[in-house]
């Protein structure tokens, strides 16, 4: 397997046609007037070959681990971290623990937000469950976006599942994307049609939620214990982020996009993905300005967890590039 290829270099005829191809799907799957679509697979092989070896999948969700899980994939991205830490454990819908490594984790921050008309009386996640509350729920349309599986495992641990809000009376929405500001999601909030929404992307949409006279639910500390002996992370919404805050809200943390593959992904692959990142570090978009700052994506901080282990490849290139000591 050769190492990724210097853009500097002369290109041959082979590469040329790949690297053409790889320049449509950047653009199609990038921004302004050429994005078409969200997502990415990539097959890769030696021109010759009728298999191809290797399949990278950008996938975001936990189809993208499954994929891993069974070999349909050799590398994946998801977000948030705590959605491989499950699958790691055996946590959650994963049934046993799935022996999964890390690569790199790109840097975000986010949280979850609970949040519900103010008219409602809630004042905490657990009180949906004490009221029986028919809340009018709207969520994400993207059944496999990691939201769903956590919810419903936060709802577990509160005392309660989605599926019983419609037996208090209630309705749970999946529809449209985010949350966004003066979205759909907000004029139906206007209408009346629903009053409650729960979402990532904290920081997108939190000043508008309670601007429309929405609250943010915190959820019991004893809620969270139990989050956290599956594997789930903490957080907190701090009450400076809006100044309608009274207090911080603490809530589960939805943090880092971590790049993975299995334990038994060989070294030569791995070290080959960790020098392609680092060598093209400058021309990979994030959520921060600048290179990719893979110097410390490697590192345990608030927007790069480390849920799971690094793979033993990538651990000594990063060392040996001086980012790990």
């Amino acid at each position: 397997m050769a190492m990724p290829p210097n853009p500097t270099e002369m290109a041959s005829p082979i590469t040329t046609r790949s690297r053409l191809v790889l320049e449509i799907a950047s653009a199609m799957a990038g921004t302004g007037p050429t994005r078409q679509f969200g997502q990415v697979k990539v097959l890769v092989r030696n021109q010759g070959e009728k298999e191809f070896p290797l399949c990278l999948f950008a996938s975001s969700t936990v189809e993208g681990i499954d994929a891993v899980i069974a070999r349909e994939a050799d590398l994946a991205i998801v977000n948030p971290s705590t959605a491989l830490a499950l699958a790691y454990r055996g946590k959650s819908i994963y049934t046993e623990p799935h022996a999964l490594r890390a690569i790199t984790v790109i840097p975000s921050v986010d949280q979850f937000l609970f949040a519900v008309k103010s008219d409602t009386g809630l004042k905490t996640f657990e009180e949906i469950a004490e009221k029986r509350y028919p809340l009018r729920l709207s969520m994400r349309a993207q059944l496999d976006h990691s939201i769903h599986l956590m919810v419903n495992d936060i709802a577990k641990a509160a005392g309660f599942a989605l599926d019983d809000i419609a037996t208090w009376g209630g309705e749970v929405r999946r529809e449209g994307n985010l949350p966004f500001p003066n979205g759909p999601k907000f004029k139906a909030l206007a209408r009346g049609e629903i009053n409650a929404v729960f979402d990532e992307a904290c920081d997108v949409w939190l000043t508008q939620a309670l601007d429309a006279g929405m609250t943010a639910l915190p959820l019991a500390e004893s809620t969270v214990v139990k989050l956290e002996a599956m594997g789930y992370r903490r957080s907190w919404i701090k009450k400076e982020s809006s100044p309608k805050l009274t207090s911080d809200i603490l809530t589960i943390d939805f943090s880092g996009w971590p790049v993975f593959v299995r334990e038994d992904a060989s070294d030569e692959f791995v070290t080959i993905v960790c020098a392609a990142l680092d060598a093209r570090k400058d021309n990979i978009p994030w959520q921060g300005e600048g290179p990719l700052p893979i110097e410390r994506m490697c590192r345990e901080a608030p927007d790069t967890p480390q849920d799971i282990p690094l793979h033993k490849a990538a651990e000594a290139y990063w060392r040996q590039r001086g980012y790990l000591s």
